[in-house]
């Protein structure tokens, strides 16, 4: 346990992670400094949340002066590494840290990390539902958090050691962290975050790195399906699980066979439900809970629990959430799409006649595969925000087999109001804007949260 009476660490950031970290650190008695690029008045409401503990704040600005007797930098995941202060710090010797490595060295009980380019949180939720139900009557807890919902260094005081703590990890957390969970999954990698990480190759070893410091006791959880993420199975140090439609040899793991979800553990074939009993829509929702019952089998988990985890389980807000029948036109929201390969997989999650909301800004991706499936699945294109003109050029080069119009729109209220004017009886509104909500929403949920007003309100 480190000590951090009067040692000065600096915070970059003061989002969710920043504003655990610092209540944190400065309740052990550390000498906190916030620094944020935001000013006093953008920050006026999480100031005063914080303001019962005597933090110091640098904002408008990251001065290299902060540097002067700081022992460490902790870094929140929305803070590039690129940054001045942060290349001067690793110049200095200065340790760099964020809030899932401090978690991570605090925590006293076994922690399940799981990352991917998509359906992280689906995962994450849908094993802390697993692990909810194994820990009912026993006496022990599951803590669900980190990258989905709230940091866990909230919690870490009050988890044991026979808890079970269940943490999705970014590739922002993870491109800096020395420390890897004792059960880690990589789900998948497609491009993603090339703004930020500006290269695939980048990218992908920002997201190994969960692997990085496992031991020959841990367990690793990778798709036999994804080409990228399987390349990854070197690697491993541990004991390997894991999924994909089929089965392959005596791999220990989770596959299809029949209509029925089946697993390989020691040797042995079992079957573990049909698939008809998974609630979620999409063949990426099905690849969800074959990842989220190989994590279960890797954690030790019991057949009946995770059945019972697949059955009970109802999704997330902003994952393919259906909103609401409007004169028989049926609207879902999928805001958490933040790239083109999460919308593409959304188009592909319904046959009925389809109309889709495209758009938000731009991370330095390619707009062709998502063109070639628009031409293949949907009837009314309908795009908004910055990257409208951008996915625009990159339809007019596909040569589809079926007809569909477009329209362009300023923003996403405007392209929720030429829906309305477009879908007809029987058509599918989908939200899936394969783009980041910064142009116009603060988040992603944000950007759901409004969809869904504006279609209450139809």
């Amino acid at each position: 346990m480190q000590e951090w009476t009067d040692r000065k660490v600096v915070v970059l950031g003061l989002a969710r992670q920043g504003k655990a970290l610092s209540q944190y650190l400065a309740k052990k008695g550390a000498r906190v400094v916030v620094s944020d690029l935001k000013r006093t008045g953008e920050l006026a409401a999480v100031r005063e949340e914080l303001a019962e503990w005597p933090i110091e704040y640098v904002l408008g600005e990251h001065p290299m002066n902060l540097l002067e007797n700081t022992s460490v930098v902790f870094v929140s995941g929305g803070v590039p590494l690129n940054l001045p202060l942060i290349q001067e710090a690793r110049n200095l010797g200065i340790q760099l840290s964020n809030d899932s490595q401090l978690f991570l060295e605090l925590c006293p009980a076994p922690v399940i990390g799981i990352t991917g380019s998509a359906g992280k949180s689906t995962t994450t939720a849908l094993v802390g539902r697993m692990a909810e139900l194994e820990a009912e009557g026993s006496g022990t807890n599951a803590w669900v958090g980190g990258n989905i919902g709230r940091p866990l260094l909230w919690d870490v005081e009050h988890i044991h050691p026979h808890d079970w703590v269940v943490l999705e990890l970014s590739s922002f957390q993870l491109e800096l962290m020395e420390a890897s969970p004792h059960i880690a999954a990589l789900l998948n990698l497609s491009p993603n975050h090339l703004d930020r990480h500006k290269t695939m190759e980048t990218y992908i070893a920002a997201k190994s790195r969960i692997f990085k410091n496992q031991s020959q006791e841990d367990i690793a959880i990778l798709s036999r399906d994804d080409p990228v993420a399987w390349d990854l199975r070197h690697v491993i140090q541990g004991r390997s699980f894991t999924f994909g439609l089929e089965s392959v040899g005596l791999v220990e793991g989770t596959y299809i066979k029949a209509g029925w979800i089946y697993y390989r553990k020691n040797d042995e074939e079992r079957v573990l439900c049909p698939i008809d009993a998974i609630p979620l829509r999409g063949e990426h929702n099905l690849q969800n809970v074959l990842a989220a019952s190989a994590i279960a089998l890797g954690a030790g988990f019991p057949k009946d629990v995770i059945e019972a985890g697949i059955r009970s389980f109802k999704g997330l807000a902003h994952r393919l959430e259906f909103v609401r029948q409007v004169h028989g036109i049926s609207w879902y929201n999928d805001s958490i799409a933040t790239s083109p390969d999460r919308s593409i997989a959304a188009m592909r999650s319904f046959d009925e006649p389809l109309l889709l909301l495209a758009g938000g800004r731009d991370k330095d991706l390619a707009w062709e595969e998502f063109s070639k499936v628009v031409s293949e699945r949907v009837d009314h294109l309908i795009l908004f925000g910055e990257a409208a003109n951008k996915i625009a050029k990159a339809m007019a080069h596909v040569k589809g087999e079926r007809p569909f119009t477009i329209d362009i729109c300023r923003g996403l209220e405007d392209a929720v109001q030429k829906a309305v004017a477009v879908a007809k009886a029987g058509d599918i509104v989908l939200l899936a804007p394969g783009g980041t909500s910064f142009d116009e929403f603060v988040d992603f949920e944000a950007r759901g949260e409004r969809f869904k007003e504006w279609v209450e309100a139809l």
